[in-house]
């Protein structure tokens, strides 16, 4: 188990105001964000937002940064973390083992309520099919991995029957979907799973999409990326959470997280990917 790393702490004094926060509240509010990029990215991204709920909530927010996925499920499971962004499987794992409860998901730039998996390969590469993949490196994310490991997983195994570790002559973890990107854009991988949502998030600094991949697979539709908190917070925190979520419509901060805002998110949402999951586990015993 990786140790969560704490990025932003955001300890600028508040003023006393009728945004005090009421005695029942922690006195800061730790917010855990899924590896999707590097750790400097991922500050920059978030920042905006940190710091508007610190205002809106009137208590410091610290954003806290993991090594893998299971980092920030372990950290809400012993309270290390009282919000998290989850991708949806981590989610659900998140609410098996840490008490974890979604309240709001994000929308795409263009107010799509969810994201599509992808399978790249090099712009250039002889690589166009999956046929033409076989014997080759691929790379998922990590294990935790909605569309970067768990969505591929069942595409590959379920409706093309490629078994990963005997088609690929190489499968490896990348650990975030930008690593996975600029390993299909270096050579280092030949072919590799991650998303559009990711993807964007990258474009213009990292890579340009057009000239650097080509798209051999795109999922359809996968639920949105959630906001959860641990069941057992205030439910005044709660309600503050969820109304500072959906009223959050900086036009500079969405922009940094390539999202167009958040609605109302329900555990309901996930049932297609907890099925998606126990399929993957029963082949995994297999």
């Amino acid at each position: 188990m990786r140790t969560i790393q704490k990025t932003i702490v955001l300890a600028a004094a508040l003023a006393m105001s009728a945004l005090a926060a009421p005695a029942e509240w922690p006195k800061k509010l730790v917010m855990g964000v899924v590896p999707t990029e590097s750790s400097s990215h991922q500050t920059e991204r978030w920042d905006g937002l940190v710091t508007y709920l610190s205002k809106k909530l009137g208590i410091p927010v610290e954003l806290q940064n993991a090594s893998d996925y299971a980092g920030v499920i372990t950290a809400m499971q012993f309270k290390h973390v009282d919000i998290a962004y989850f991708g949806p499987k981590s989610y659900v794992e998140a609410s098996a083992r840490a008490n974890a409860e979604c309240f709001v998901v994000e929308l795409g730039p263009e107010g799509t309520p969810g994201y599509h998996g992808l399978i790249i390969s090099k712009k250039g590469s002889k690589i166009k099919t999956l046929e033409d993949a076989k014997g080759k490196v691929w790379a998922f994310v990590d294990p935790n991995s909605t569309s970067g490991t768990l969505v591929p997983t069942i595409y590959l195994v379920k409706e093309r029957k490629i078994d990963p570790a005997t088609y690929f002559s190489k499968v490896l973890y990348s650990g975030t979907h930008e690593a996975s990107m600029l390993s299909i854009k270096t050579g280092k991988v030949d072919i590799a799973s991650t998303n559009d949502l990711d993807m964007l998030r990258g474009e213009g600094k990292m890579w340009n999409k057009d000239k650097d991949f080509q798209i051999v697979w795109t999922s359809p539709l996968i639920p949105g990326s959630p906001m959860a908190w641990r069941k057992d917070l205030p439910e005044s925190l709660k309600n503050s959470l969820r109304e500072a979520f959906l009223e959050y419509k900086d036009k500079d901060g969405l922009a940094k997280l390539k999202i167009g805002g958040y609605v109302a998110a329900y555990d309901s949402t996930y049932a297609p990917t907890r099925e998606q999951i126990e399929f993957k586990k029963a082949f995994d015993k297999k």
